[in-house]
């Protein structure tokens, strides 16, 4: 199990590791968007520089890489693979699978070996591993990331408003019924603590007032 587990990580790492944002602005407009904008590979540095129907595109196949990843891992790593036991406490290696994967889409994201390490920042990565881990906490912050980008026309306001959004979702469903294994709120808690390091200029700009806004 060992191997195939290594494999899922492995192939999870490729699979973010696409730069869909490089990609379509190369296909598309003849452009590399490591050159404009933020710098970043990501769909919102795609909006910005190629449009909004490109940016949305971009979106889209990031959070389908992301997911396909997660759903990989828990075939590769079926729920008959068994669990590993922890202070009492029992975690099944297929939820263990899901979180490597997703852990490692996202840093293929945000460091693309295909790009040469520089990606984006991580929020439709971490969207899609939570859409195939648990639906509904990615469609509620998919929601509150849609509101707050509109409302306030930054894109990274919503993005870490929506990627807290899914954590405050995961939390009571975890801590008090029970209905989540405690790694998927762990995993959410490691990402969005990414996330927000990844966007530390952009809190940085959002203080100050000079943050970059949408159109």
């Amino acid at each position: 199990m060992i191997g195939e587990f290594v494999a899922a990580v492995v192939i999870a790492y490729l699979l973010g590791s696409i730069p869909f944002g490089l990609i379509i602005g190369k296909l598309k407009e003849g452009i590399d968007i490591r050159e404009q904008g933020s710098g970043k590979t990501g769909a919102t540095n795609l909006m910005r520089v190629a449009g909004t129907r490109l940016g949305i595109l971009a979106i889209v196949l990031d959070v389908v890489k992301a997911a396909g990843a997660v759903m990989l891992a828990a075939v590769i790593i079926s729920r008959d693979s068994g669990a590993l036991t922890i202070g009492g406490v029992s975690i099944y290696w297929q939820h263990i699978a899901q979180v490597a994967a997703g852990l490692a889409a996202v840093a293929g994201h945000n460091w693309p070996v295909f790009a040469k390490f520089k990606g984006g920042r991580g929020v439709t990565a971490y969207f899609g591993t939570v859409f195939a881990i648990f639906p509904p906490a990615g469609i509620f912050g998919a929601e509150v990331l849609a509101i707050a980008a509109l409302r306030s026309r930054h894109m990274s306001l919503g993005s870490l408003l929506g990627a807290l959004a899914t954590w405050c979702l995961m939390l009571p469903l975890t801590v008090a019924y029970n209905l989540l294994p405690p790694i998927y709120l762990i995993y959410g808690s490691v990402v969005i603590a990414l996330i927000v390091y990844q966007h530390r200029d952009n809190i940085k700009r959002l203080r100050q007032g000079t943050e970059r806004r949408l159109w």
